[in-house]
């Protein structure tokens, strides 16, 4: 039920900055998995004839625009092993190997550390040439 899903993203402690929009999204993603991919998350990867495929239905889905579907495309292939032909080109620059740039490169501690000392660095970087 949308209601109940928004409830619970509102609780104290909330899932997200915007629960109620989030649990919107989060309603319409789940009402797409069933009804376009019988229930199957994986399908979306799964079935994808390449990384071109697989990059266009991530950015169909609701709350996945570029970058998103790009650093989704790269999680899947560093971490699950879902590499359809051409992933680190589609998924560039996240699925570029050696990167500490997004979520796909988080894999323990150290690396998540790597990680927000890369997303600290681009903001201080966006933040000066803005200034």
């Amino acid at each position: 039920d949308p209601d109940d899903l928004r409830e619970m993203f509102s609780r104290t402690r909330a899932l997200h900055r915007f629960p109620g929009s989030m649990a919107d999204r989060v309603h319409a993603l789940c009402t797409i998995l069933v009804e376009e991919w019988g229930g199957k998350a994986e399908s979306v990867w799964t079935t994808a004839a390449d990384a071109d495929e697989l990059l266009a239905r991530l950015k169909s889905l609701p709350g996945f625009g570029d970058q998103k579907a790009k650093i989704f495309l790269a999680l899947l292939g560093k971490q699950l092993a879902c590499r359809p032909k051409g992933w680190r080109t589609v998924s560039s620059p996240y699925g570029d190997a050696g990167t500490t740039m997004s979520v796909a490169d988080i894999s323990d501690e150290k690396s998540l550390q790597k990680v927000r000392s890369f997303k600290r660095a681009a903001k201080a970087a966006h933040r000066a040439a803005n200034a």
